[in-house]
């Protein structure tokens, strides 16, 4: 009798393929990985990924996508228009670098993001679009709120930039993070307090906008 794809047995078998692809997609890109290489790799027969995936491209998907989206997400404006500013940019700030405590995992998704940037399959555009312009939406309209503008304006935009920015630079300079200071991302509690320094160091950064609004 054949199994639910509900059972632990196949969940743990998709995710072996999932982990696998993530590997090979992210050392190789898609074209140059076989899905040969990828059952191998996870210990699955081939058949395992028209089951699952559908095809090559759906697992390619899957690898791309599920490792990061695991993550309580409440980043909306919904949520940040109710809660005091440090309040909001510490929840902000805490769910864009929960994905930091991946370890080895945010790695290899970073380096197939990099890879997906070089030889674009569609998959890059569409994270853009489904999550990084609607969260940069969220803090944008809370910044407009806070400064109690009519419209977003250029310097609004470099500001949301800016803030976001300061939280990127832990993903795309991962290495030389560690290369400088791997203490700083060496625990979930790390990264946790990174966050809350980062909900300050923006706090800073509003203030002083502020204070440049009023006096031009």
């Amino acid at each position: 009798m054949s199994k639910s794809p509900d059972t632990p047995d196949t969940q743990n078998a998709r995710t072996c393929l999932v982990m696998a692809a993530l590997k090979i997609f992210a050392e190789k890109g898609f074209e140059a990985a076989t899905t040969r290489s990828i059952c191998e790799l996870a210990g699955a027969n081939i058949s395992a990924i028209r089951y699952y995936f559908g095809d090559k491209a759906g697992l390619y998907r899957a690898a791309y996508t599920e490792p990061m989206c695991d993550a309580p997400c409440h980043s909306n404006f919904e949520t940040f228009a109710k809660l005091p500013l440090p309040e909001a940019l510490r929840l902000f700030f805490r769910e864009f670098l929960e994905p930091l405590k991946k370890g080895e995992e945010l790695r290899l998704a970073m380096k197939l993001r990099f890879r997906e940037m070089i030889e674009p399959t569609g998959v890059w555009q569409e994270e853009i679009d489904a999550e990084i312009k609607p969260q940069h939406e969220a803090l944008v309209l809370m910044l407009k709120q806070r400064f109690g503008l009519a419209e977003i304006d250029d310097d609004l935009q470099r500001l949301t930039f800016s803030i976001i920015g300061m939280a990127v630079h832990f993903y795309v300079g991962q290495d030389i993070v560690d290369s400088i200071a791997p203490h700083l991302l060496a625990t979930p509690e790390d990264i946790d307090i990174l966050a809350d320094r980062l909900a300050a160091y923006a706090i800073a950064i509003i203030d002083s906008e502020a204070q440049r609004r009023i006096g031009a």
